[in-house]
């Protein structure tokens, strides 16, 4: 295995409510190749903005499913994005993730009037590799 230095993702959109997996270690794919072992640095989210939403950042471990709902259990953090509004997730020590572990993310309505629907929010997550 050789330690890489890259960003882990994209830009990934993610458009009205949904909850959905931006991550998952041994199947995303970065400009070094297919991830394995991945530590996670941070992850930048950017509403792109038709309306306030919930952000919900969820760490899945190996072996758990994402439904269509997320497992509050896996829950890391859960703020409200204003339209326009960026919010940088970091932790003092990279995350690491093995075998299959996931990031999943949860879009749902604002308490604060926005409804949700249209709103595309993006994510990057980024970190270092082995490949």
């Amino acid at each position: 295995m050789t330690f890489r230095k890259t960003k882990l993702t994209d830009v990934i959109s993610v458009t009205g409510i949904s909850t959905v997996g931006i991550f998952t270690v041994g199947q995303s794919v970065t400009p070094a190749g297919v991830t394995s072992t991945s530590y996670v640095k941070g992850i930048v989210m950017y509403n792109v903005g038709i309306g306030s939403v919930v952000t919900s950042l969820y760490f899945y471990p190996t072996g758990e499913e994402v439904l269509s709902h997320a497992n509050t259990s896996f829950r890391m953090a859960r703020f409200d994005l204003a339209e326009n509004e960026t919010f940088f997730f970091e932790t003092n020590y990279p995350i690491t993730m093995t075998g299959s572990d996931k990031i999943v993310v949860e879009i749902s309505p604002s308490q604060n009037g926005g409804s949700g629907i249209g709103t595309v929010v993006n994510f990057m997550v980024f970190g270092d590799t082995d490949i």
